[in-house]
């Protein structure tokens, strides 16, 4: 079976994403087919719709456990490097993207799924969409221009979903930006089809049959202000010592969740989240292309390599960190993530 499918009706490109057993997980197989498509429709079709077959998920993510598979080693650099390349290109062709871009986000989107539709210009959301951003959990960051996107939140949303990997559900993650417009799932058929059928501007369409948000209140608001307090904190360790502090049921099931998760990752995180509010989107992502390609290098960090394994390989969910602590993170080891390649081949190149 074709793990991506790509259909033109009416004008209109149509890519499906098609691994539904593994919830349409992107490989390196997908993002090589999807980024020429993306690049010929440019100029063939007035719209894109990208969606995802299984009725479960558009994509939870991309498939990591093929890229760690080798364990450390040049392997396993040279596989993720290629995937993260190639992923990172096709998130930049959608941030710059000339035609409308519309992204039907009915069910699971994660990670790499929030890369490759957050970008564009429309996203659809249901009460079936569950949005996280769990790359800390293991031994990552928040990549695919995450420290462009979460950098932009308001209230500092963006600092706490990045750090602990929180899950926003349905219209939730219209409010907080992910998403742009909100249906009901069992219209995301007639609202496709409508895109589709409907040669108006696609914001006048999904305007007129999405649903107004106005009136439905955001789940997080009456912790808005607190999470903006806590999370403002340019350091993690302010971060937790915040937390401890407040000491409300909240705050401890946060404190659960950054101590479960990479401390590299959760530094890795909190400093490109304050990089990527200056930056534009390509240089978000070229910044990340370092940081992947150094937390897959043996030499920096196998907290990668542990993480997937702990949580998606044998599944025990006990990672062995290393450093196993906040404070074993030193600024010095952080910096050198965030260093340029003395090599500038090595780069990431954005066509």
């Amino acid at each position: 079976m074709d793990d991506v499918l790509f259909e033109v009706k009416n004008d209109v490109g149509i890519i499906t994403l098609n691994r539904p057993k593994a919830l349409n997980a992107l490989n390196t197989s997908m993002v090589l087919k999807i980024k020429p498509k993306l690049k010929e429709y440019e100029s063939l079709v007035r719209m894109v719709i990208i969606q995802g077959a299984g009725g479960k998920a558009f994509c939870a993510g991309g498939d990591v456990k093929s890229v760690t598979e080798n364990g450390p080693g040049a392997k396993s650099l040279e596989i993720a490097t290629n995937f993260f390349q190639n992923e990172y290109s096709v998130d930049s062709i959608i941030g710059k993207y000339k035609i409308p871009y519309v992204s039907l986000i009915d069910g699971i989107t994660m990670g790499g799924g929030v890369g490759i539709s957050v970008h564009g210009k429309y996203r659809v959301a249901t009460e079936k969409t569950l949005f996280a951003m769990p790359e800390t959990a293991i031994g990552l960051f928040c990549d695919v221009g995450g420290s462009y996107v979460l950098s932009r939140m308001d209230k500092h949303l963006g600092v706490m979903l990045g750090l602990t990997g929180s899950r926003l559900k349905g219209s939730d993650v219209a409010k907080v930006g992910i998403a742009t417009h909100y249906v009901h799932s069992s219209k995301i058929d007639d609202l496709r089809t409508k895109l589709i059928e409907d040669v108006r501007d696609p914001g006048i369409v999904l305007a007129e049959n999405t649903e107004d948000l106005d009136t439905v209140e955001f789940t997080l608001a009456p912790l808005v202000d607190k999470i903006d307090s806590i999370f403002s904190h340019e350091r993690v360790e302010a971060i937790v010592e915040a937390l401890r502090a407040d000491g409300s049921d909240w705050a401890k099931g946060m404190l659960k969740m950054l101590s479960e998760v990479s401390p590299t990752g959760l530094k890795i995180t909190r400093k490109e989240i304050l990089k990527g509010k200056n930056l534009s989107l390509d240089e978000c992502l070229k910044m990340e292309y370092r940081l992947a390609y150094k937390c897959t290098e043996a030499k920096y960090s196998t907290d990668f390599y542990e993480g997937v394994r702990a949580l998606l390989i044998d599944k025990d969910r006990n990672p062995k960190w290393c450093p196993a602590s906040l404070e074993e993170v030193k600024d010095e080891i952080i910096d050198k993530y965030f260093e340029p390649f003395s090599n500038g081949e090595k780069s990431l190149h954005l066509s």
